[in-house]
């Protein structure tokens, strides 16, 4: 029996999770800053709705820069190891974040004000591009005979945490002040924040020991001079089946928050505040299905728990354009709980199932390449090709977009071969 209370368990899994939800809620204060005031404060425009194209366009510069960042952070975490790796990531996130706070905006500094918020938006998307493969082999490699699954969930978790924190934070800042007072400087405030909650991160970090695995390649001298090369030579079968595999979930996690903020709070005239309580409410259905998920993968296995979750998200995609603009939020809270429920299946078992794809001493490389390449393809165009879609065709059409984006993942994990080989053993 594993006793989950050991100290060194707790510090293991604390990490992975805190780091993660730090860097989530620094992606995600941007995704909601993106929806409701960047377009009008960055960006030159003739309507609202140019703006907020133009605000989501620069939402997916993040996604362009983190294939980029995770093959740096990947290198590195294959070299130097996971530790100093993950600490770097997160200091490059936050710090990025942080600086947001402080930038002008178009009516101050004309044209260097979006072009300062692009170059922060980039580096966030350089740390969040090592960051998660990291947080994921923090955990999987540690974790026990048995448990690859439910240690591979934690890191995940940090996604409803940091958007709950980064949500909340957004609505108790709309409920304490006017809509003028937001506009003005109320939205700093959660960027502010953010060098509060990488501090806390990096306590927590600084703290850890490298995971068994990669000490073992270190003791054995099979560590790779060159990881992203041997990478895509030896195993480029299982970076495109990882890479595909994780569209899904992007395009599910995006079109249910960033795109369904953006479209309620403008075209279908709910309230700010309401539509934010909504999602606050749904959120927590997300949380359920990663923890079912990572049960559920260990129990059966990863592959077969992210195949259920992507049958499921085709369905999801069917009900978005009939719930969502029900006119009625009590339906639109059921959409989008359903939506997130699901999303948990189709994110939760990544962390066990993407490790088990590549050999340690290119592990860090393998998944944190194929992770956000996938989420470059699934996530960066997701918000702004769907409110272009839902102008111009209808949220049907939306709806057949998720739908065929789960269709890929779902090709790609039947044909996916993984070595499913224990996370914790050095092979």
């Amino acid at each position: 029996m594993i006793h989950l209370s050991t100290n060194r368990n707790s510090r293991v899994l604390a990490a992975s999770l805190i780091g993660t939800s730090v860097e989530f809620y620094d992606f995600y204060i941007y995704a909601t800053a993106a929806s409701l005031v960047f377009g009008p404060l960055f960006f030159p425009a003739s309507s609202p709705s140019a703006q907020l194209l133009a605000a989501y366009a620069s939402f997916g510069l993040a996604f362009v820069a983190r294939p980029v960042g995770a093959a740096v952070f990947g290198h590195f975490g294959d070299r130097i190891g996971r530790k100093s790796t993950l600490v770097t990531s997160l200091l490059l996130m936050g710090g990025s974040t942080t600086a947001i706070a402080f930038l002008p905006t178009y009516q101050t500094a004309g044209w260097v004000a979006p072009a300062l918020l692009c170059l922060m938006r980039i580096g966030q998307g350089l740390g969040l591009g090592g960051e998660w493969g990291g947080a994921a082999l923090l955990a999987v490699e540690n974790a026990p005979p048995g448990w690859a699954g439910r240690f591979g969930m934690v890191p995940q978790l940090g996604a409803p945490l940091g958007f709950l924190l980064a949500n909340g934070l957004f609505l108790l800042l709309g409920l304490a002040l006017t809509p003028e007072q937001f506009r003005d400087w109320g939205w700093r405030l959660p960027f502010l924040a953010s060098a509060l909650l990488v501090a806390v991160g990096l306590w927590v970090r600084l703290k850890l020991t490298e995971t068994p695995v990669f000490a073992a390649v270190v003791a054995s001298g099979t560590a790779e001079r060159a990881p992203l090369s041997i990478v895509f030579r030896r195993h480029l079968a299982p970076v495109l089946a990882g890479t595909f595999s994780v569209i899904a979930c992007f395009a599910l996690y995006y079109i249910a928050t960033a795109f369904a903020l953006g479209y309620g709070t403008t075209t279908l005239g709910y309230a700010r505040s309401a539509f934010l309580r909504v999602q606050l409410g749904a959120i927590v259905f997300m949380a359920i299905g990663i923890v079912a998920a990572g049960v559920l993968s260990d129990r059966f296995k990863p592959r077969v728990v992210l195949l259920g979750g992507c049958v499921v998200t085709i369905g999801i995609g069917a009900l978005l354009a009939p719930m969502l603009a029900s006119g009625s939020l009590a339906v639109v809270f059921v959409f989008l709980s359903l939506a997130l429920l699901t999303m948990g299946f189709v994110y939760g078992p990544l962390g066990a199932w993407l490790p088990s794809l590549f050999p340690p001493p290119v592990r860090y490389s393998g998944v944190s390449i194929a992770f956000n390449v996938g989420g470059t393809i699934g996530g960066a165009l997701t918000p702004l090709a769907a409110q272009a879609i839902a102008e111009y065709s209808g949220l049907g059409a939306v709806g057949l977009y998720l739908s065929a984006a789960a269709g890929l993942s779902l090709v790609a994990l039947l044909f996916a071969k993984g070595r499913a080989a224990h996370c914790r053993s050095a092979q």
